[in-house]
C-alpha cells in the first residue's frame, strides 16, 4: 500500500486521472517509489557513482523541464548530494581507473550548478574533476578516448554517450574559446570511421586499434556483431551533443551528416510487426534473438528528437511513434500497485574482460534480461518525453517568437567563466533572456514555445520594420530604469510608431511591465496608449516574505487565454487601466491584471509583471497550488494562434 500511496502522490494531478498521466511521468513514479533514497539495484548491491544513475537522473530532469514540477528536480538533487561532498570530491568515484562510464552523471552536476543553488560551487568542482579525467583519459593514436583503462586501445560505441554530452555542455559553459568542440566532433568521426560497416551502414559495437583482442577482426579491428543498445548509445549521444555545439561552428554539420547517414540504416532493421528492434540488430527472426527494450527506446528517442530539431526528415517521426507504440505493447507491464514496469532490457553487453566476452552472436544472447533495468528505463522516459512533444499541436510552425533585449538590457558578472583570461569582471546579458537557465531567465518558457513548433529569437536593437520583419510574436519585458542600467534605451516615438505599424500589420505584441519601482513606465505607457492601455502608478498583490497567498490570482473557468489554468501567482504588479480597443482578460477585485486588444490585424497582450520567468515556472519557488508553468503553456499557445501566416 505504501507504493500505491507514493504513486498517487506522483501521478498528476491525482490517481483518479492516472489514465491521462504521460508515460514519462508514470515510469518516473516507479523509479522514485522504488528508489526513494538512493538509486541501486535490489539484491544488496551498494549504490555507487555510475552511468546508469546518471542516465536516469538526466531522464528525470527532462520530465522536470516538461512539467515544471519541482519534485523531479528535488529527487535529482537528493541523489547527487549523496555523492558530492562540499569540497567537490565525489564519494565512490576513482579518477585513476579512467573509466569513461564515470563521466555520465556529470550532466546532472552541470544542471545543478546552473540553477544558482546554495553551495553550487561544489557541483562546479565535481564537474571540474570529471573534466580532469577527460583531459587525462588514455587515447588511441588518433585521439579517441579509450573506453576504460582496463580495455586499452579500444573505443566502444557506448563511450560516446558516456562522455561527449557532458564534455560538450561543459565546453559551452566554461570554455571561453570553444576549442574543445573540435575534440568532441572528432570522437564521433573516428568512432564512425573505425566501426562502420559499408554494406549495412550499421556500426559494430567496438574497435580495437591494436587488433590484439580475440574479438577483434585482425584486419579492421572491429568487433563481430551489431548490438542495438551500443548503437543506441551512439545515436543518443549525437542528438544530445548537437544541443551544445554552436550553430556557427564550422564542423557542426559533420555531426548532422553522420546522424543522417546512420539513422536510415537503423530504420531498415525495425521489426515491421512490432515496431521494435532486436537485440542483435540485423538478425531479425534468427534463433534466440529477441526484441530488446533499451536499444528500442534509444532509437525512438534519437529519431523523435532528430526530427523535432530538424536534423532528420519528418518521414522518420512515424517510425519513432511506431517504435514507441511497440514498446508499450511489448515491454510495459503494470503491477498490483498500479506501478508501470519496463521488461526485456538486457542486463549488460561488453567485450573482453574476465570471464572473456568474445562479441559473438551467442554471447549477446546469453546475457540476462531484467525488469526496470535503468539502461532501459532512462531511454524509455526520454523517448516518452519526445513522443509527448511530438504530439503537441504545432501551432507555432513557421512562427518566430522574439524577446526584446534593447529596452531591457541588464548585465551581470559572467558566473560560469571564472577562469577567463580576457580581464576581470567580464559581463554577460541576463534577465528575461531565452538563454538564461537561472531563476532570472525565460529558458523554460522558451522551451515551451519550441515544443509548440516555434523558433525563438532575440531583438537586440531598436524595433524597426526591418528588425521585426520575420517576427510573429514580440515580447517587451520590464524596460530598464537608470537603477538597472546606466544608460537605458527608452521607448521613443519612432519605436512606438514602428511597433504600432507592425501590430496593425498582424504582429502579436506582449507587454510585460513590473512594479513601479522596477520598471520604466513613462515611455512604456506611451506605447501602451496606442492600444488603449496604461500601466497604473500603483502596486497590487504585494507579498510579504513567503505569504504566497497574497500573490494569488484566480483565472475564471472558460477563459480563452488560459483554458487549462485556474490559479496563478503574480506578485507586486502594476494593474492596467483600459479603454477601447483594450479589454480585460483577467481581473482581481477592481483591478485589471491582464488586458488584450485587437488592433488592425494584430493582437496585444499586457500584464503588469514578468511573471513567467524561471523562478515562477520551475516549481521550486512557489507552492504547487499555483499553475504558472501551465499558464505559460496556455499563453504561448494562445499567442501563437493569434499570429497570421
Amino acid at each position: 500500500m505504501k507504493k500505491l500511496f507514493f504513486f498517487c502522490l506522483l501521478a498528476l494531478p491525482s490517481c483518479l486521472q492516472a489514465q491521462s498521466t504521460p508515460w514519462s511521468q508514470k515510469m518516473t513514479a516507479t523509479i522514485m517509489a522504488t528508489y526513494p533514497d538512493s538509486i541501486m539495484y535490489k539484491g544488496g548491491r551498494v549504490a555507487h557513482w555510475d552511468y546508469e544513475m546518471g542516465l536516469v537522473l538526466h531522464a528525470i530532469t527532462q520530465v522536470w523541464y516538461r512539467t515544471g514540477d519541482a519534485r523531479y528536480f528535488n529527487y535529482v538533487k537528493k541523489q547527487m548530494d549523496r555523492y558530492v561532498n562540499d569540497d567537490g570530491t565525489i564519494r565512490t568515484y576513482d579518477l585513476s581507473k579512467f573509466n569513461i562510464d564515470f563521466v555520465t552523471p556529470g550532466r546532472s552536476l552541470l544542471m545543478l550548478y546552473e540553477q544558482t543553488l546554495p553551495n553550487k560551487e561544489k557541483y562546479r568542482k565535481a564537474a571540474d574533476l570529471l573534466r580532469k579525467q577527460l583531459a587525462e583519459q588514455p587515447r588511441t593514436k588518433e585521439g579517441g578516448f579509450w573506453h576504460k583503462q582496463i580495455y586499452p586501445n579500444q573505443m566502444w560505441l557506448d563511450g560516446l554517450y558516456m562522455a561527449e554530452p557532458f564534455y560538450a555542455e561543459y565546453t559551452k559553459l566554461f570554455d571561453q574559446d570553444g576549442k574543445d568542440f573540435e575534440d568532441i566532433i572528432n570522437q564521433f568521426v573516428w568512432m564512425e570511421k573505425n566501426s562502420r560497416d559499408a554494406k549495412t551502414g550499421l556500426l559494430y559495437h567496438g574497435w580495437d586499434e591494436s587488433r590484439q583482442q580475440k574479438w577483434a577482426d585482425p584486419k579492421s579491428g572491429k568487433s563481430p556483431n551489431f548490438w542495438s543498445r551500443a548503437m543506441g548509445w551512439y545515436a543518443m549521444a549525437l542528438v544530445d551533443v548537437l544541443d551544445y555545439v554552436p550553430a556557427t561552428h564550422p564542423r557542426r554539420s559533420e555531426l548532422v551528416t553522420i546522424l543522417q547517414r546512420f539513422m536510415p540504416a537503423v530504420v531498415k532493421y525495425q521489426d515491421p510487426a512490432s515496431g521494435c528492434w532486436y537485440q542483435i540488430t540485423d538478425r531479425m527472426g534468427d534463433k534466440g534473438n529477441y526484441l530488446e527494450a533499451s536499444g528500442t527506446g534509444m532509437f525512438v528517442y534519437a529519431l523523435a528528437k532528430g526530427v523535432r530539431l530538424g536534423y532528420l526528415p519528418q518521414s522518420m517521426l512515424p517510425v519513432a511513434k511506431k517504435g514507441f507504440d511497440g514498446m508499450l505493447k511489448n515491454f510495459i507491464t503494470t503491477d498490483n500497485d498500479k506501478l508501470a514496469h519496463l521488461e526485456k532490457t538486457v542486463l549488460v553487453g561488453g567485450l573482453g574482460g574476465n570471464p572473456y566476452r568474445d562479441g559473438s552472436y551467442e554471447y549477446y544472447l546469453s546475457e540476462k534480461i531484467r525488469q526496470d533495468d535503468l539502461k532501459g528505463v532512462g531511454p524509455f522516459i526520454m523517448a516518452s518525453v519526445e513522443i509527448e512533444i511530438a504530439g503537441e499541436p504545432k501551432v507555432g510552425k513557421g512562427r518566430t517568437v522574439a524577446v526584446d533585449t534593447y529596452f531591457n538590457h541588464e548585465f551581470r558578472k559572467d558566473q560560469n567563466r571564472t577562469d577567463r583570461t580576457d580581464g576581470p569582471g567580464q559581463q554577460e546579458p541576463f534577465h528575461y533572456t531565452w538563454e538564461d537557465r537561472q531563476h532570472s531567465g525565460f529558458w523554460l518558457w522558451g522551451t515551451t514555445f519550441r515544443d509548440l513548433g516555434a523558433k525563438i529569437a532575440t531583438v537586440p536593437t531598436a524595433p524597426t520594420a526591418a528588425s521585426l520583419k520575420n517576427v510573429n510574436v514580440y515580447i517587451i519585458v520590464d524596460p530598464d530604469t537608470p537603477k538597472e542600467t546606466a544608460k537605458p534605451n527608452y521607448i521613443s516615438p519612432a519605436d512606438t510608431k514602428a511597433i504600432s505599424d507592425w501590430v496593425k500589420a498582424g504582429g502579436v505584441l506582449v507587454l510585460m511591465a513590473n512594479d513601479t519601482s522596477n520598471c520604466e513606465h513613462t515611455h512604456l505607457n506611451q506605447l501602451a496608449a496606442q492600444f488603449g492601455m496604461q500601466f497604473l502608478p500603483k502596486n497590487v498583490n504585494m507579498v510579504k516574505n513567503d505569504q504566497f497567498e497574497q500573490g494569488r490570482v484566480d483565472i475564471p473557468a472558460n477563459n480563452a487565454i488560459f483554458p487549462s489554468t485556474r490559479t496563478v501567482y503574480i506578485k507586486e504588479l502594476s494593474p492596467i487601466a483600459i479603454k477601447s480597443p483594450a479589454k480585460a482578460a483577467v481581473t482581481k477585485e477592481n483591478d485589471v491584471i491582464i488586458a488584450t486588444a485587437k488592433v488592425g490585424k494584430g493582437t496585444v497582450f499586457a500584464v503588469g509583471d514578468p511573471w513567467l520567468y524561471n523562478e515562477y515556472t520551475d516549481g521550486r519557488k512557489i507552492p504547487a497550488t499555483y499553475q504558472n508553468f501551465q499558464a505559460g503553456k496556455d499563453l504561448a499557445t494562445w499567442l501563437l494562434k493569434q499570429t497570421t501566416p
